[in-house]
Parts: C-alpha cells; sequence; structure tokens
C-alpha cells in the first residue's frame, strides 16, 4: 500500500513539475525608464501574460536594470536575458542593416519610417536574416517622434547657432549631420543627458519630445528646438531559442500581441508627442519651431548620409544587398 501511494504522490509531483515546465517567465530588458511613453510595450507584456493564462509571463526591467543600451542586445542573444529593446544605432556595427533606419535626414516623419519598416522587413529579408545571427527574433519596431534639440537658450534655432555647441548624440551617422553644421557630438545615454544639461558637458540633448517630458529635461534646459530630423525608434526583440521553446499556440499570441502594440505605438505616436509637447510647454518648457530655411540649409550642408550607408557596406562585401534597400525605400519615399 505504501509503494502505490507513493508512487501516486511521485506522479502527481512529476506531472504538476511537468506542467510548471511548460510555463516560462521572460526577462526583458529596458534601457528607458518606466513612463507613459513605453505603454504599448507594457500592454504587449500584460496582455500575453493574460492570453497565454501565464504560461508565458513578461516581466520588464527598466532604466538598464538588466543591461545598459549598449548591452541588452548581447545579453539577450546569449540568453542571459530573455527579450530586450535595441536601439540600432547603438549597434553600428552590428545591426548593420536596422542602422539605417537610424540615418538623419531620410524620412520625412516618424509614419513614414514605421511604413517603410514594415514594407521592407516583409519584402527584404536582410533585417530579419542580421538579427537571427545573434540568436534573436524580430517581434515589433517602436516608433518615434521627430527629434528636438534641447538646452539653456535658443541659439538652437540657426545652423550658425549650432557651431561650436557640444549636442547628445549617437549611433555611427547622427554624429556626422551634426559636425556637418560644425556642432560637436557627445554620446551620452538618455538616462544621462539630465545631469550632462545641469553640468554644462552638452548644451543641447538630442532627444523626441517624449523623452524631453518623462526625462524632465525641461528643467536643465528649457528651451527646445525642433523639429529637425525623424528616424524610428527601437526594435523589440526575443531569443530564438526560447522563442522556440515555447508552443505554437502560445507563439501565436505573441505575434498577435506584437502586431497589436506595433498599431497602437503608431496610431498614437503624433498624438502622444502633441500631449508630450504640452506638457512640457505646461510645466515651464518653451517649444520653438526649427525654421524650414535652416534645415534645408543644415541638410544641404550636410553629406548623402544614405548613400556613405551604402559605400560602406560595399566596403564590407553587402553593397548590393545595401543599394537594393536603398533603391525600395527612395522607390516608397519618391512615390
Amino acid at each position: 500500500m505504501f509503494n502505490r501511494i507513493s508512487s501516486i504522490v511521485l506522479a502527481a509531483a512529476f506531472a504538476a513539475g511537468a506542467a510548471s515546465a511548460d510555463n516560462v517567465t521572460l526577462r526583458w530588458g529596458h534601457y528607458l525608464g518606466d513612463s507613459p511613453f513605453v505603454q504599448p510595450e507594457k500592454d504587449f507584456a500584460s496582455s500575453v501574460t493574460e492570453r497565454t493564462e501565464g504560461r508565458v509571463n513578461i516581466e520588464i526591467t527598466f532604466a538598464g536594470g538588466l543591461g545598459g543600451g549598449g548591452e541588452v542586445m548581447t545579453l539577450a542573444g546569449r540568453g542571459a536575458i530573455d527579450m530586450a529593446s535595441v536601439v540600432p544605432g547603438y549597434y553600428t556595427d552590428q545591426l548593420l542593416f536596422w542602422r539605417a533606419y537610424q540615418i538623419p535626414f531620410v524620412f520625412d516623419s516618424p509614419r513614414q519610417a514605421m511604413d517603410i519598416s514594415a514594407a521592407a522587413f516583409k519584402d527584404i529579408p536582410y533585417f530579419r536574416d542580421e538579427l537571427s545571427k545573434f540568436g534573436l527574433k524580430f517581434l515589433f519596431h517602436q516608433p518615434l517622434g521627430s527629434y528636438y534639440m534641447t538646452g539653456k537658450d535658443d541659439s538652437c534655432l540657426t545652423v550658425e547657432g549650432l557651431s561650436g555647441k557640444k549636442i547628445r548624440s549617437f549611433g555611427a551617422d547622427i554624429p556626422k549631420a551634426h559636425e556637418a553644421v560644425g556642432a560637436v557630438p557627445v554620446s551620452v545615454g538618455v538616462g544621462d543627458v539630465y545631469e550632462a544639461l545641469q553640468r554644462g558637458s552638452l548644451d543641447y540633448s538630442f532627444l523626441n519630445r517624449g523623452n524631453i517630458l518623462s526625462n524632465r529635461l525641461y528643467e536643465p534646459g528649457p528651451v527646445s528646438c525642433g523639429p529637425v530630423m525623424s528616424i524610428s525608434g527601437h526594435l523589440v526583440v526575443i531569443n530564438e531559442e526560447v522563442w522556440n521553446s515555447i508552443s505554437t499556440e502560445d507563439q501565436a499570441i505573441m505575434l498577435e500581441e506584437a502586431a497589436i502594440a506595433g498599431k497602437n505605438y503608431m496610431d498614437n505616436i503624433e498624438k502622444a508627442e502633441e500631449a508630450a509637447g504640452e506638457a512640457i510647454i505646461k510645466a515651464g518648457g518653451q517649444i520653438l519651431e526649427f525654421p524650414a530655411a535652416e534645415l534645408a540649409k543644415w541638410k544641404a550642408t550636410a553629406p548623402d548620409l544614405l548613400g556613405d550607408w551604402v559605400a560602406n557596406m560595399d566596403e564590407r562585401g553587402m553593397g548590393d544587398q545595401a543599394k537594393e534597400v536603398q533603391a525600395y525605400w527612395l522607390n516608397i519615399i519618391n512615390n
């Protein structure tokens, strides 16, 4: 009798263990702080957990708690964390194709950048394949509001006024745009911009209105000039091995929710950015429109950054692929 009961107990314990092994908690490393600006990502996490009835539980750690912006992609690819929000411009020597979405003066608006991103991901394999090389699967792409320069005064209203100014920069291409007008690009993480403006190690930040608001940059830098540039934002990715360990049913749920999150981001980006601008003004900041004539002057001064990207890719033996991407993008932009 004892052996029979023991066998039943052990079998039950094994079954319970097997059931719990089917459940997974995904650790998501995010470089940004928690704010309304990333609400679609938080909604994605909670919706996946709810719809899978806890079989897939997603926990986001914000503000670099699981790794900084320049670390989370590598950590996710190696399996040290399961998911990550990845800024392509922080990985310019690895994400050779994705980094092109953060080249200045290519896209006219955040919506155009995201429309092209969605179309190109569907039609051109290089973006999917590039992430796979690092053991990552793409889930969705974050749109990003247009960029503003935020500092202590309105010298940011002219190209000449930017000469010699220290401007927050990142990636391989944005510094070239800043250098074209005589500015000094300085690499500063989003979470460190406030203090850099306070101390004077930056004259101007370079971020969208949502990030200006969520990081309260209007306090050390009351004047914001823009918009001057539209690019796409970060990628939300998951470790491929972890993805493959999830049931087909739950994968389908995650992909559905990823599509919803991407759509919600895009549908709300203009409204959210306008609301952020209003909140900045209400808090005492100023938002000044960067004159169209000055922007035209800036673009005329800057090199052909998309062409430079193609040339760089050619040196790496991927010129034909880069030309294909360039032609695809320009066909959409010009039509």
